[in-house]
């Protein structure tokens, strides 16, 4: 089953929504998933070297309480699919590009799922600036990736058109906001669903999937 997991480096719910998605996958063992990971931008205008965080945030949620309550929400929902935040030790927000073309780097599902999680825990969690290209390099060799050929990529312009590209491509499809799912390219739903409405989707994938022709060689 392909599922198309559309996400924002810096979106505490898309960290909160791909746990669940693992949670219900879960229960289906027996489902072989090829994730594709799809960037979204959800500061687009963002400077290339970020923005203070107070600032960000007065701007984006309308002052500190508003933020204080969506930030509370985000904690208790993390801390019920293992995720720890530590909002007060953010001093930037980051421009996520560089981020994602790390990720895009990951050679296999398993890599990238562990530059998605070292990402989390260094923004999240000890306050990194993830925009921070030596911060994405070390992130990336603790991973596996060689840091010479990933200080080259980053310092050139590659994958900067495709990470836009997918961005523009989330929106022309109807998501204004992430987490988006997309399962067989069939089936979309968007928020940090609980992983009961994932097996529902997980499911119905899989049946319309079943009643497919099975294409015939001659």
């Amino acid at each position: 089953m392909d599922i198309d997991f559309v996400f924002d480096t810096a979106c505490p719910w898309c960290h909160i929504g791909w746990r669940r998605l693992l949670h219900a996958l879960a229960e289906r063992p027996e489902v072989v998933v090829r994730p594709r990971w799809r960037p979204f931008l959800l500061n687009p205008e963002m400077p290339a070297e970020g923005m203070d965080r107070r600032q960000y945030v007065e701007r984006k949620f309308g002052g500190p309480r508003r933020a204080a309550r969506m930030l509370e929400a985000a904690e208790s929902a993390g801390r019920l699919v293992g995720l720890e935040f530590r909002f007060e030790r953010i001093k930037r927000t980051p421009n996520t590009i560089d981020s994602h073309r790390l990720l895009r780097l990951g050679r296999s599902t398993s890599q990238r799922e562990a530059l998605f999680d070292a990402l989390f825990q260094a923004y999240f969690v000890d306050g990194e600036d993830i925009g921070d290209r030596d911060t994405l390099i070390a992130l990336g060799v603790a991973c596996g990736l060689d840091g010479a050929l990933l200080r080259e990529h980053l310092a050139g312009g590659a994958e900067i058109a495709e990470v836009v590209s997918e961005n523009t491509r989330a929106h022309a499809i109807g998501m204004s906001g992430v987490p988006g799912f997309i399962f067989n390219g069939q089936f979309a739903i968007s928020g940090a669903q609980e992983p009961a409405i994932f097996i529902r989707m997980i499911d119905l994938a899989l049946e319309t999937q079943a009643l497919l022709p099975v294409a015939c060689s001659s």
